[in-house]
């Protein structure tokens, strides 16, 4: 029996931060839903203001990490304020609110990590104003000033290349690269995929290669956030939802959610599809880069869950414990 068509006479509110990269992100679920179900749906966006756009002058880490994007707009779902939120999936905690639930994961952008480099080291590097095919964190000279908050590209970068000198880096994308031209840091780590949905890709010199620099579990991923009970919404924003990022999120959500992960831990998830199987590599680091534990599983996509799961599992029997262990004692005295 086919179920009714959703209710399109009502307005669909969707709750945003109102940085740029969120309301892209809005945006181009509202174009999205107003494609698949025509004008007759009017769609609202609700700007929420989260701890973490008020705070600027410290580290995610050192203010409660995951969920400062997060709880504010949760807490509007769940009092009915509005229907829907978009989020970057990576900014998700791994418990969500009670009675809310991801309901629609729409196709995956680019989950590479991006280098961009200033000006200044542009020119040293890039003499005859191209950028070589082989640039990477490795390229970079000893005690250039590389800009990132992440504990994750901090730790990678350490690791890669010790001899780097990695400074704090807050704000929006935009924030970011205008600290970059004005000559606050060398160069920068960002998301490929926050600078593609931007307009901004021209300025990525280097796509860091998964391997060697693991991407943030759901790096790229949107995920569209709604009530349990909610079914006028979830009918409404399933024609936006794709299979294989569903598969990839299980995988490395189930990833982060065994580890308890969150900003306070350097750790990577990125899992691929390759025909019905699924790749799943994890890594996860020491601040100082070293020690650094990754390893890989691999098995049927519709297992993904609990391949995510046993990698964790895996990463902790290598050894990994011991850096977890460490870094709870560090927050548990700090």
């Amino acid at each position: 029996m086919t179920a009714p068509p959703p209710d399109l006479d009502r307005p669909l509110r969707i709750g945003t931060r109102a940085s740029e990269l969120a309301l892209w992100q809005a945006h181009h679920v509202r174009d999205r839903l107003r494609a698949a179900w025509g004008e007759r749906l009017v769609v609202e966006l609700v700007h929420i203001t989260t701890e973490g756009d008020r705070i600027q002058d410290r580290p995610l880490n050192q203010i409660g990490g995951k969920g400062l994007f997060v709880n504010a707009i949760e807490e509007r779902l769940a009092d009915g304020s509005v229907d829907l939120a978009v989020h970057s999936m990576k900014d998700l905690p791994g418990r969500l609110h009670p009675g809310l639930a991801v309901v629609c994961t729409p196709p995956r952008e680019d989950p590479r990590d991006a280098l961009v480099l200033g000006p200044g080291l542009r020119a040293a590097l890039c003499p005859d104003g191209h950028v070589p095919a082989d640039l990477s964190i490795a390229s970079l000279p000893a005690g250039a000033r590389l800009g990132t908050t992440s504990l994750r590209r901090a730790a990678l970068a350490r690791r890669l290349h010790p001899a780097l000198e990695i400074q704090p880096l807050r704000g929006n994308v935009p924030t970011r690269l205008r600290k970059l031209d004005a000559g606050e840091h060398d160069a920068i780590l960002l998301a490929t995929a926050g600078l593609v949905r931007l307009g901004l890709d021209a300025r990525i010199d280097a796509r860091l290669d998964p391997e060697q620099f693991c991407p943030a579990a759901c790096q790229g991923i949107l995920a569209l956030e709604s009530r349990v009970d909610d079914e006028r919404t979830r009918a409404l924003v399933a024609p936006l939802g794709d299979p294989a990022a569903a598969t990839m999120a299980a995988a490395e959500r189930a990833f982060l959610a065994r580890l308890d992960g969150g900003c306070q831990v350097p750790m990577g998830c990125h899992a691929t599809l390759h025909g019905d199987q699924l790749h799943v590599r994890g890594v996860i680091a020491d601040p100082a880069g070293r020690p650094c534990f990754t390893a890989t599983r691999v098995g049927p996509h519709a297992a993904a869950a609990d391949l995510g799961t046993a990698l964790a599992e895996l990463l902790l029997r290598l050894g990994a414990d011991s850096v977890l262990d460490r870094l709870a004692h560090t927050h548990a005295a700090s």
